[in-house]
């Protein structure tokens, strides 16, 4: 396995990956005629336009000799109070539990200690994913908050929490 930053050719892996695993993982929260809609399509829209500009962002992807199996994007500096945002992990479901994710957090870091002006970092993780929690307990996070889902209410499932993950202090 290798990580290193996406490029515009990775898009569609990205999203591909992004929507299957919103599909596998976020039923139950978000309204499953969303989840079984044109998910790839809506995916594809959002990550052409995140590479679009880059700005203040940074995408890695993990791979073997199959391919994508894995991908993290962090926005630099999201927040005064709570650092940069990972605002999606998210590792190829036949993968999960092989230490994909751990590579990814742990470059995602190194990209916000080298990067960012701050060294904190933060996550949202939907109240019912508890095992995303657990893992990234295991790598140091902290529970630092509940609140609902936002977004267009007709895409959820009724009014589902996530929960606010922490890290304070990053290593430098």
């Amino acid at each position: 396995m290798i990580i290193r930053v996406a490029e515009v050719g990775d898009v569609d892996a990205i999203a591909a990956l992004h929507a299957d695993s919103w599909r596998r993982y976020y039923r139950g929260a978000y309204a499953d005629a969303y989840l079984d809609g044109d998910l790839d399509a809506e995916r594809r829209a959002v990550w052409r336009a995140r590479f679009a500009d880059r700005t203040g962002t940074v995408t890695l992807v993990a791979e073997d000799a199959q391919g994508l199996i894995g991908f993290v994007h962090v926005n630099l500096d999201d927040d005064p109070h709570w650092g940069s945002l990972v605002d999606n992990l998210h590792v190829t479901s036949g993968r999960r539990h092989g230490g994909v994710g751990t590579a990814l957090h742990t470059a995602a870091v190194a990209a916000v200690v080298e990067q960012a002006a701050g060294a904190h970092l933060y996550l949202w993780v939907l109240e019912q994913n508890v095992a995303a929690q657990r893992f990234y307990r295991s790598r140091g996070g902290i529970h630092a908050g509940t609140v609902p889902v936002g977004g267009d209410p007709r895409r959820l499932n009724g009014s589902p929490n996530k929960h606010r993950m922490v890290w304070r202090q990053l290593l430098r």
